[in-house]
């Protein structure tokens, strides 16, 4: 058995990157590591922005991430991972994203239910070419459900498998997509919590294998303006207090699950500012697309944004597929769960199913904003929905992506692009 000789620390921020600190096991073993509240004010060209919660004119002073007794096996020698919450004066700090989801859970269970949750991510392989440019991975072939060294020669996959497998992170499935050089990675069902946290460490290993290959695994939305765009799809159920799937009990949607669809059709605008968090993100949300533009359900329907699964009872599950991997899969999880549960405690009412093909012909009307300016005013204007998620946090994050909208106006596709490729 490996010797560790060291924790690393770490919390996902608000633009989804993985912060963190290498400390000896000893000092971890204290219960608290200490940060900068400095850590989400950073943007991503490493500007400080005045975001609410940071206390930037206060002099910036510390939070804690208070870890898990528990820690989790990592992928580098020598190395475990320490997860946990972040506080700020003895009392649960509103940015965290964990606390988020946390929040989420004891609202849902306060209703009598627990969520479960299962998150597919899809990524592009990058690789630089003579100039030193990113370029799309150089792939004998690709087609969908692809496997093996023809859709992947340096065989990147393989790398990620038996690193998760060593580190029990739970992938549940991978395959190539439809494009050259993506693949999606499908993670297995879990509590809301265990979800996130094994698709944050799976994100951050994934890309850390690639780049040690001298790749560039990006999650970004849609790095190749002429090929495919990338999701976050959140799966969910809620098991009862008898341990129960609540979803579709007698085969067809139960009462909870469509007040639940209608929740998310009601915040539908609002939510893309929570899951479709960069500009690049609204060259993927388009009509007839397999992304979720449209203010619509149905059942095993792939062209709508809410996809229902009832035939059994026991996988019975509810699927959104607006987000995508920019947003950190706490996030997204923790927006989606607030906006069902409005639907439910609200009672609201569940509109027609869609019956058109999706691609050309669609009976819904209203969709996503056309771009993350619209959309983030649409979340400021959802005082329900924001207050369910939490106002700390939402106001933080609309501060934090108007400031980054306002230095990409302008931009062309390609500068958009380089923008984000190294961080997303």
């Amino acid at each position: 058995m490996t010797k560790i000789t060291r924790t690393r620390a770490l919390f996902n921020d608000m633009l989804n990157l993985p912060r963190g600190k290498y400390v000896p096991p000893d000092v971890a073993a204290g219960g608290a590591i200490g940060f900068a509240r400095g850590a989400f004010a950073v943007s991503y060209d490493r500007d400080l922005v005045t975001v609410p919660g940071s206390e930037f004119f206060n002099g910036v002073p510390d939070m804690e991430l208070v870890l898990d007794a528990e820690r989790r096996k990592g992928w580098q020698v020598g190395t475990e991972i320490a997860l946990g919450d972040l506080y700020a004066n003895d009392a649960p700090f509103g940015l965290c994203q964990r606390g988020a989801v946390k929040r989420a859970v004891q609202d849902w269970e306060a209703l009598g239910y627990s969520p479960m949750i299962g998150l597919e991510t899809e990524a592009f392989i990058f690789q630089k070419d003579e100039d030193g440019v990113w370029r799309p991975y150089d792939t004998l072939g690709g087609f969908v459900y692809s496997t093996g060294p023809e859709g992947d020669p340096k065989g990147v996959m393989d790398d990620i498998w038996e690193a998760a497998y060593a580190a029990d992170i739970p992938i549940e499935s991978m395959n190539g997509e439809f494009d050259n050089g993506q693949f999606e990675l499908t993670m297995r069902f879990d509590t809301a919590v265990k979800a996130c946290d094994d698709a944050f460490l799976m994100r951050t290993m994934a890309r850390e294998i690639g780049l040690k290959k001298g790749l560039l695994l990006t999650f970004m939305p849609k790095p190749v303006p002429d090929r495919g765009g990338s999701g976050l799809h959140v799966n969910f159920s809620f098991n009862d207090k008898d341990g129960n799937n609540a979803i579709a009990p007698d085969g067809e949607l139960s009462d909870l699950a469509k007040h639940c669809v209608a929740g998310l059709i009601e915040h539908h605008p609002a939510l893309a500012g929570m899951l479709a968090t960069t500009v690049n993100s609204y060259d993927r949300l388009n009509p007839g697309g397999l992304a979720g533009y449209w203010a619509n359900w149905a059942e095993d329907h792939r062209l709508v944004t809410t996809r229902t699964s009832s035939k059994s009872p026991k996988s019975a599950r509810l699927e959104h597929r607006m987000a995508d991997c920019a947003t950190s899969p706490y996030q997204a999880v923790a927006s989606v769960l607030q906006a069902a549960r409005l639907g439910y405690t609200n009672k609201l009412p569940l509109q027609p199913a869609e019956d058109l093909d999706g691609w050309e012909n669609v009976r819904e009307k209203r969709h996503v904003p056309s771009g993350l300016d619209k959309s983030l005013n649409a979340l400021d204007q959802d005082v329900e929905l924001r207050n369910a998620i939490g106002t700390l946090y939402c106001d933080a994050l609309l501060y934090l992506k108007r400031d980054e909208f306002k230095r990409l106006i302008g931009k062309s596709v390609d500068e958009v692009r380089d923008f984000y490729l190294p961080f997303v």
